[in-house]
């Protein structure tokens, strides 16, 4: 169900510029340390709302983000 795996790459991707997390991860690259899931999709009717992956980015930060947030990166 999930779109991507652990120790994948992968690029932050929040374009709405008005969400808190936009100015500090937005266009971040890191890599996913490991997928969670939760019971968010039986509320949004999304499955993929369920999946929560974690990132550790490139700077040491960890993140943790839905499917909607991440995108391939750029190399």
């Amino acid at each position: 169900m999930s779109q991507y795996d652990v120790g994948e790459r992968v690029r932050i991707d929040i374009p709405d510029e008005t969400d808190p997390d936009h100015e500090q991860y937005h266009g971040e690259h890191g890599q996913i340390t490991d997928i969670l899931e939760d019971e968010a999709g039986s509320l949004t009717g999304d499955e993929q709302d369920s999946i929560i992956y974690q990132i550790q980015l490139d700077n040491g930060d960890n993140i943790d983000v839905q499917h909607r947030a991440i995108r391939p990166p750029i190399e």
